[in-house]
């Protein structure tokens, strides 16, 4: 790019020079970098637009233009995302958080609020441990009983297939499956802080940008490596929550080269029809000692119908909804046991 004098030059220099390029959203890519480039955001930036382009950024502005020219997404070359009114720390080995995803999260603490009006679990499996770790007690919170609460009712959960009956004042227990940068858990954890928060990815790497957001967020969120439901085997869980791959894997290569090339496959690939991570997650339930009274799935195009109708066939819940994104597009499934 040639030399530019103010900062707009430098908006309009990389707008042409992304867009001549093919790059999908030139003029929202620039103006990203720069704030990036410059420490800049909201009016601050558009206040400094006259003013000169300092020549010592210079150097990483035209860096962080190039990798963007080569398709690299904005959010890894700045490494944040924003999601839920919190800035995420993103990397090659997470998927970028995507807008339609907050709406999951609202519909978990929707339907949470709904089931659980006094914020404590009301059903324990007979016989059931947390995790294989007896006498654990979760950070913060004191013994059961003084937690008070729900007392929940058997009847409840018979309708639903192997409800147990009422263990009063448990913490409700989420677990999302496929942490990645954490974007659900975290948030979840931040804004229901009196829930037990737990989230499980294949990637170690994964795990670290989760962890580190947890930190950096303030949440309380607990990190396990492994398989799906597998590492959590005996926890007693409330809510399951999950975003997985589901872009079937011949699918792939026609993907958007921000994605193809960029984000991490084992976050993308749902095998040859894309729902292989569901109908895996519904045969590892009985790794639980109980169903979850709440479930809730992000999907891809065309799928929620197949996602819903095997929550149906599973038979553990009693209502079943589909949630629209903001296109109207049938983007999340929700399995509920009232």
């Amino acid at each position: 790019m040639p030399q530019v004098q103010s900062i707009r030059e430098a908006f309009a220099e990389a707008s042409s020079f992304l867009s001549g390029l093919g790059v999908s959203e030139p003029q929202r890519s620039a103006q990203l970098l720069l704030e990036h480039t410059l420490g800049l955001s909201g009016a601050a930036y558009y206040m400094a637009l006259a003013d000169p382009f300092p020549p010592e950024k210079r150097e990483r502005w035209e860096y962080a233009v190039t990798k963007r020219a080569s398709g690299e997404p904005v959010q890894y070359i700045t490494g944040e995302q924003e999601f839920y009114g919190r800035v995420f720390e993103v990397t090659p080995d997470v998927l970028i958080p995507r807008p339609e995803t907050e709406l999951l999260v609202e519909a978990v603490l929707r339907y949470a609020a709904e089931l659980w009006p006094q914020g404590v679990a009301g059903g324990r499996a007979a016989g059931a441990s947390d995790a294989g770790e007896p006498g654990e007690r979760a950070e913060g919170v004191g013994d059961e009983g003084e937690l008070g609460g729900a007392k929940g009712d058997a009847s409840e959960r018979a309708a639903g297939g192997g409800y147990a009956a009422a263990r009063p004042g448990r913490r409700l227990t989420v677990i999302d499956i496929g942490a990645g940068s954490g974007a659900i858990s975290v948030t979840l954890a931040a804004e229901a802080p009196a829930w037990r928060v737990l989230a499980g990815d294949i990637s170690p790497a994964a795990l670290a940008v989760a962890g580190r957001n947890a930190e950096r967020l303030g949440a309380a969120v607990e990190l396990r490596l492994g398989d799906l439901l597998e590492p959590f085997k005996g926890l007693e869980t409330d809510i399951l929550v999950s975003n997985p791959p589901y872009i079937p894997g011949g699918d792939i290569a026609g993907l958007q080269r921000e994605v193809r090339d960029h984000e991490p496959r084992t976050a993308l690939d749902g095998g040859e029809d894309g729902l292989d991570p569901y109908r895996r997650m519904m045969e590892q339930l009985p790794l639980l000692p109980a169903p979850p009274r709440l479930v809730g799935f992000e999907l891809g195009l065309g799928q929620a119908e197949q996602v819903a109708a095997m929550l149906k066939a599973a038979g553990h819940w009693s209502e079943i909804v589909t949630v629209p994104d903001l296109a109207g597009i049938p983007r999340h499934v929700i399995g509920i046991a009232r």
